[in-house]
């Protein structure tokens, strides 16, 4: 009798059945399987359970069963290690691009790097205590996995200065660089494989001040003293008390022909140099063009406004000739007798900026670098500034923006779930991190959100026992993410799927369902990767 069921009705029995039970009633016999496959049947289910609306599309190419196995069964939502090797608030983490390791950093002055095996576990560590370190704040490995550029804080009690570490990954961790930057909260960032990006500060008058960045190379050259190791990129003048924060660099597929190319100091060579020379300098330093990222304001100190300035290759040349002694004595005479203008020195031009309408805590780039994800709180509607120094209250949502770097335009939904509870003059950083399929984040409400990128709906979140100041995927398996909180651990969140690869017992993890999470709870027992429903998705 139940074989026979007319079609309409075996799908209307299905749909309010859960998906496990759809997937069991797909093995019964050949016209339940073909039921339990209906793509109808399986696009109501995605949009019911997981509380996306009617109106998006599912990804091109893709099935509904098989999106919504994917949201169940391959994000990393359930919890497989808790590291307790820190001694303070965890701050940051960040991936290799090889996924083979992650590295922290902490407030209790070290960074660490960690095997992302299972189970993760430390490889190396420093103490940056030593170098006069107040704590780590900030790392990034560079595009060939072979140097971690770690950026940290000085002692001191209103500090704004910090620095940048370079080490060495393929020499046992070994420092090779450090490099001043100021403000610390610039954080800088890899320019290509062997040259990063600094700041510093110079205050030129009331509420007024000049934001420097600087090349660097990741080492100290040695095989000669005219090859240079640093670079002035740009100079960005800041008022109402403002300043540039947060630099990141995104590679850009295609050319454009806005923004201006790096000023080159030299463009000829001696006659006597070598060919070999020649085309060391002759070269670009990165053949692809780039866009600077950071955040910055005009209206208050508060960052509000996500800043853009677009870089066409260029050479990191030689120097000329220095001027002699007696040249510079007469410049600094002459500077003195005549101090420069603030304003009539010369200033690069922002190209583009997005203004967010709120405190900005923290951003992240899509892995191809289209996108750029933005975790900001906003101000109140209407809001008016009157004084720099004192920005509006900010709410105690955060919200998600996302800017398409192509069009330089916000596209897609509002991502809003997290929450934040500090004031503006408390207000601190938390990093997200994106990858092909998912967007993650950090939080003050003590836990981790993770959201799909498609769908715009949250999946999981991600529980601590206090605030989560950083996440990261694994790029190379999106299956796995690393949340770092004010509890003095980093956790490891893996997919189901990987958790059931691994073998872990059910009382070695736990999970917390979000809200539009249709399963209520696992017990290790979900839909089973050999199930025939599954299997055929």
């Amino acid at each position: 009798m139940w074989e026979s069921l007319p079609y309409s009705l075996l799908l209307r029995v299905l749909s309010h059945l859960s998906a496990k039970d759809i997937c069991r009633c797909g093995c019964v016999c050949v016209s339940w399987s073909i039921a339990a496959d209906d793509e109808l049947l399986w696009r109501r289910k995605f949009q019911r359970d997981w509380k996306v609306d009617r109106s998006v599309p599912i990804v091109e190419g893709a099935l509904w069963k098989s999106e919504y196995r994917r949201l169940y069964y391959e994000a990393p939502v359930v919890e497989s290690e808790v590291l307790l090797e820190h001694s303070h608030q965890v701050l940051h983490v960040s991936f290799s691009h090889d996924g083979t390791c992650f590295a922290s950093c902490s407030k209790d002055g070290h960074v660490k790097l960690w095997s992302a095996s299972y189970p993760a576990s430390v490889t190396h560590s420093r103490n940056m205590r030593d170098l006069s370190w107040n704590y780590t704040q900030f790392s990034q490995f560079n595009e060939s996995d072979t140097l971690l550029l770690v950026s940290g804080v000085h002692f001191g009690t209103h500090t704004a200065s910090g620095e940048i570490a370079v080490f060495n990954l393929k020499e046992g961790f070994v420092l090779q660089c450090r490099v001043l930057n100021k403000p610390y909260d610039i954080f800088g960032t890899w320019y290509t494989d062997h040259y990063l990006l600094s700041g510093r500060l110079h205050f030129l008058g009331h509420m007024l001040s000049c934001s420097a960045i600087w090349l660097n190379k990741a080492w100290q050259e040695s095989e000669s003293e005219k090859k240079p190791i640093v670079k002035q990129m740009f100079k960005f003048l800041n008022i109402n008390a403002s300043s540039v924060r947060t630099i990141l660099v995104a590679n850009c597929e295609q050319s454009c022909s806005r923004g201006n190319p790096v000023p080159d100091p030299c463009s000829s060579q001696d006659d006597d140099d070598t060919d070999e020379d020649s085309a060391d300098v002759d070269d670009p330093l990165d053949p692809r063009e780039k866009l600077l990222i950071f955040t910055t304001g005009s209206l208050t100190y508060a960052p509000h406004q996500v800043g853009f300035k677009r870089i066409r290759p260029f050479r990191f040349a030689e120097p000329g000739e220095p001027p002699t002694l007696l040249e510079r004595l007469a410049r600094q005479q002459e500077e003195r007798r005549d101090p420069p203008d603030p304003f009539e020195q010369s200033f690069d031009v922002i190209d583009h900026l997005v203004d967010l309408h709120g405190h900005i805590i923290g951003m992240g780039l899509s892995p191809d670098h289209r996108f750029l994800y933005v975790n900001s709180r906003p101000w109140p509607k209407d809001y008016v500034i009157e004084q720099p120094l004192s920005p509006p209250p900010i709410a105690q949502e955060i919200d998600i923006h996302v800017i398409d770097l192509a069009t330089m335009k916000e596209v897609g939904n509002l991502l809003r779930s997290h929450r934040a509870y500090t004031p503006n003059d408390e207000c601190f950083f938390i990093f997200l991190d994106v990858s092909d399929k998912y967007v993650a984040s950090g939080a003050e409400d003590r836990k981790g959100y993770l959201w799909d990128r498609h769908y715009s709906v949250c999946l999981a979140k991600l529980p601590h026992s206090d605030v989560v100041n950083a996440v990261a995927f694994n790029p190379k398996d999106p299956e796995m993410l690393v949340t770092a909180s004010d509890d003095f651990s980093l956790k490891v969140w893996r997919s189901r799927a990987k958790v059931r690869e691994l073998q872990l017992p059910p009382r070695d993890y736990h999970v917390e369902k979000a809200d539009g999470d249709p399963s209520k709870s696992y017990d290790g027992a979900g839909p089973s990767a050999s199930s025939k429903g599954w299997d055929t998705a």
